[in-house]
């Protein structure tokens, strides 16, 4: 950058700083070069934050390299100053983030906006300035904890008067001030190093070897030579690596001891060119056939000794020998090694304590641990099995914990305090030193995909930085995506199961309601029902002994969807077209102070034996008889339990119109009041209450009267009291799907005197205590219970499997496997989906290698990822066509659309409010031409910024909804 005027002499001995200034247009993604005063000399180190004066403002910025001269011709702009003195850039993010931008066809700027969290002054001050700890007593910490953490006073890391120590600080408490570097004259110092004959240069550590060095690209995209890491990272279906493509950070022989084809390759003319101090790369990856433990001096606990990895660990863990290979696996993590592998848990497996000792095993081979979850409560259960074997050097970190916590714990793993991170997808970005294990947990999870440009999904980032740093990687999960089958297949990671025949002896009873003739025969509405009478009995059975019953539902709310009753059309409202939904009546009918469901089990405690109910009563329409019966004829006679709801039901077909004298689907279930009456005729009275117009909910406060509701609009909450079918003209409504609330009010009427829990929503619950309780939650949000559910009902599978979806099968594989994991071993899971789908047989089966397989081969013959790379582009048909003008996209491209978003999905804005109108263009491509199609958007989109267009665009690659 030039400056008019601008003094010419600089007293230092480098006193050129290249800088990435953090700028949003694509065409700005460029290093600048900036003269250091000499007052900021000492501070103005590669990886500091400095403000610099851009086009005449000042933007925050990195500084990459200091450098003895510089290409330009022109005078330069000086630093306006150094924010802080904190290395917070590290050669190993800064490779990492070069190499994300260029797979996501993003920007670094947007990439270190993921990485780095904002400064936190006062919590960066305390750590920088030196003074001894004081002694403190810490509150709830385990005696586990206290056995194995060290005898020094620990850290605590949300403390401000606690500051953070320096790795190479002597005594714990106490942080030595960073000294500045002493660089030597050459011209590869800092992070990167000179081109001069491109504006965007190398980059490369003063301690990192030219074999190690990432090749800045120009403008938004970067270099052909750091373009996709396709076969580096194992993902690609090809045998074969892409043309010229090579790891970030060197040649394949030179990173991770594995070429792009998968066959070893030797470190030894790396580490030549390293020096001593260079670390050994070098691991076995699990492929063919399991690893041999090797023995030689480790550290474990602090000790160091000849020993055994693989012995060793055996001994500690005993919970690995449950999976071939797994010891095997824990020994090459002891020895220092890399392995990568795709670990299916076994069910009811306590998977954060192995995921702990995977940490514990990294930490004692003297490397750094970072672990993955998907959620805040994931986050405290790993967390503290953490603490429990590595003490204090565990650390979680999230977007919750607010600016100064985060920052605090990003500190303590930048210094090195911190041996083992826990935390969300922004923890892929953690600075931890020597990283020696990166795993995730159930990487299906919709979280893991980052919201924010240049959006990259955790798994992919994970996956690029074990390769390049020569980590061990875990994918790990009771089911398994598509994704991370693909790497198995590729030959990059190695499976991680147990056994068949253990696992038969740990997995409960895993059945599906008529799933064969002899099923079907005994109760042909097994089918057709929402719980039919096998879950209801096992249910009550369950209960009568005591022990605790889970039921899942795909939905929260009551009813939080409606359609006619006579074309099934989607109920919309007139205002703002949003969809209509029942509002939750135990909240709108709780204004004695109890909600229904409490009132509805106490009601029925009390009043069980008595006569029928008002709404029983009305027996319904002339020629349908009432459903009669007692509560000992229901598992004998009954059809089974149909949710005694005021609007039909679709499942398979809820909606059904029984002939003259025949009872409905619920005769003999218990209605409710918890006494011997059905529920059809109750349903039936109902389905004449919304035929006239009105779609009604049922409450029954204490006064006894039943209070109805009108259908509201989810979007503008407009109460729609009239509603008529905008397709067909009728008044009458039908639920298109049940709700966690509305699930919970019915089971607390079926089974009166049994607490029912909720757990979903913003009222999680984490664990729930033992004994006799139904617990409705929602997916993802299951409480665990000590020593596992008996019986759990995996409600409305259509719901899971129906959605227009590209992972549909896949996600309801994960979700009812990680409910049923949660179940005792013999216990029995009852699904309530078609048996005859594969999604549903694999699940029977508990086979989530066999139904990722599945999933894989469908993708590959439809393709679609992992298969291919895609390319979604958002955006106005002008701005999309502008893109598509300037790329020069690979001859092998296929150009699919333009289509509507998907539905739900967030619309792209540049500037000013974001149009209606917003289309979808794919563009499709084979791997082997990912890295093309990811550089010739960047390119384009680097030249569209030019032209300074406000029209919204989006640019997203391999998106997780495609729509």
């Amino acid at each position: 950058m030039s400056e008019p005027g601008a003094p010419a002499v600089v007293a230092t001995p480098r006193p050129i700083a290249r800088v990435l200034p953090l700028l949003e247009p694509a065409h700005l993604d460029r290093d600048f070069d900036y003269l250091v005063p000499p007052d900021l000399d000492a501070d103005a180190q590669p990886g500091v934050r400095v403000r610099v004066r851009f086009s005449g403002r000042l933007i925050d910025g990195y500084i990459l390299e200091r450098l003895e001269k510089t290409s330009h011709t022109g005078k330069l702009v000086r630093l306006d100053r150094v924010v802080s003195p904190e290395k917070v850039l590290t050669p190993e993010i800064l490779r990492l983030v070069t190499a994300v931008a260029a797979r996501y066809a993003g920007t670094r700027a947007d990439v270190l906006r993921l990485a780095i969290p904002p400064r936190h002054a006062k919590v960066e001050a305390e750590g920088t300035t030196p003074k001894p700890a004081t002694p403190k007593k810490r509150r709830g910490k385990s005696a586990t904890a206290k056995a194995t953490a060290p005898e020094p006073t620990p850290i605590d890391l949300d403390d401000p008067a606690d500051p953070i120590p320096d790795s190479d600080s002597g005594q714990p408490g106490a942080l030595s001030p960073t000294p500045p570097v002493e660089v030597e004259p050459a011209p590869d110092a800092g992070l990167g190093s000179s081109n001069a004959d491109q504006s965007s240069n190398t980059v490369a550590s003063e301690n990192f070897s030219p074999a190690t060095r990432i090749v800045g690209g120009s403008g938004a995209a970067a270099d052909g030579a750091q373009g996709e890491v396709a076969g580096a990272i194992g993902a690609e279906l090809s045998d074969h690596p892409e043309p010229g493509a090579s790891p970030v950070g060197g040649a394949p022989s030179q990173v991770a001891g594995v070429d792009i084809s998968g066959n070893e390759a030797s470190l030894e003319s790396g580490a030549a060119e390293s020096g001593a101090g260079a670390p050994d790369l070098a691991h076995d990856d699990l492929r063919g056939a399991p690893i041999e433990p090797a023995t030689g001096k480790i550290d474990v606990d602090g000790a160091t000794a000849e020993a055994d990895p693989g012995q060793g660990v055996a001994d500690r863990y005993p919970g690995w020998g449950r999976y071939a290979h797994g010891y095997s696996f824990l020994g090459a993590v002891a020895a220092g090694r890399g392995p990568r592998a795709a670990w299916q848990a076994l069910p009811g497996e306590d998977w954060a304590r192995r995921l702990a000792e995977l940490a514990a095993t990294t930490v004692g081979s003297g490397r750094s641990a970072i672990l993955m979850v998907p959620d805040q409560r994931d986050l405290d259960r790993v967390l503290a099995e953490c603490v429990a074997l590595v003490g204090e050097s565990a650390v979680g970190l999230a977007a919750g914990l607010g600016p100064s916590a985060r920052y605090r714990r990003w500190l303590a793993a930048l210094r090195g305090t911190a041996r083992v991170v826990v935390g969300t997808r922004s923890s892929v970005f953690a600075p931890v030193k020597d990283l020696g294990l990166i795993a995730i947990w159930d990487d299906g999870d919709d979280t893991y995909a980052e919201p924010r440009s240049p959006y990259p999904h955790a798994r992919e980032v994970a996956m690029l930085r074990a390769h390049e740093t020569g980590a061990a990687f875990v994918a790990a999960g009771f089911a398994r995506t598509a994704e991370v089958q693909a790497i198995v297949e590729s030959g990059w990671a190695h499976d991680l199961l147990a056994e068949r025949s253990l696992l038969r002896q740990v997995m409960p009873r895993l059945i599906a309601p008529g799933d064969t003739d002899a099923a079907l025969e005994r109760d042909p509405m097994a089918r057709a029902i929402r719980i039919p009478a096998a879950a209801f009995m096992a249910a009550r059975r369950a209960l009568a002994a005591g022990e605790p019953v889970l039921v899942q539902v795909p939905r929260r709310g009551y009813i939080p969807a409606l359609s006619c009753s006579k074309c099934r059309t989607p109920a919309r409202c007139r205002h703002c077209n949003g969809p209509l939904a029942l509002p939750d009546n135990n909240i709108r009918a709780s204004a004695a102070g109890k909600t229904t469901t409490e009132r509805g089990t106490a009601a029925a405690g009390r009043g069980a034996g008595h006569g029928p109910t008002s709404d029983q009563r009305g027996a319904g329409p002339a020629g349908r008889s009432r459903a009669t019966g007692s509560p000992g004829a229901s598992g004998a006679q009954g059809r089974g339990f149909q949710q005694s709801g005021e609007y039909e039901q679709q499942g398979l077909n809820f909606e059904n119109d029984w002939g003259a004298g025949a009872p409905g689907p619920g005769a003999h279930g218990r209605d409710s009041g918890g006494r011997g009456q059905g529920v059809g005729a109750q349903a039936r009275g109902a389905r004449d209450r919304v035929d006239l117009g009105v779609a009604v909910g049922v409450g029954t406060p204490r006064g006894g009267a039943e209070v109805a509701h009108s259908p509201a609009c989810r979007w503008c909450g407009i109460t729609e009291a009239a509603f008529r079918c905008g397709a067909c003209g009728s008044r009458a409504l039908r639920a298109v799907v049940i709700g966690a609330a509305r699930t919970a009010e019915e089971l607390g009427r079926a089974f009166p005197g049994v607490p029912v829990r909720g757990s979903g929503g913003s009222a999680v619950l984490s664990s729930v205590p033992e004994g006799p309780q139904v617990v409705v939650s929602t997916i993802g949000a299951e409480p665990s219970v000590p020593g596992g559910y008996s019986v759990a009902m995996l409600l409305d599978g259509w719901a899971l499997l129906g959605r227009e979806d590209l992972r549909a099968a896949e996600d309801a594989m994960r979700r009812w496997m990680s409910a049923a994991a949660l179940v005792r071993p013999g216990g029995q899971v009852i699904v309530m989906a078609d048996p005859a789908l594969a999604t549903v047989q694999a699940f029977l089966r508990w086979d989530p290698v066999g139904h990722a397989q599945f999933e894989l081969g469908e993708r590959i013959d439809v393709r679609f990822p992992p298969a291919v790379r895609l390319a979604a582009i958002d955006g106005t048909a002008d701005s999309i066509a502008e893109l598509l003008a300037e790329a020069k996209l690979p001859d092998v491209v296929e150009v699919l659309g333009p289509v509507p978003l998907p539905p739900g999905a967030r619309k792209p804005f540049s500037s000013g409010d974001s149009p209606a109108e917003v289309e979808r263009m794919i563009l499709r491509v084979d791997r082997s031409a990912g890295s093309s199609l990811s550089k010739a958007l960047s390119i384009a989109q680097a030249v569209r910024s030019t032209h300074k267009s406000d029209d919204p665009l989006r640019v997203q690659i391999d998106p997780v909804d495609i729509g």
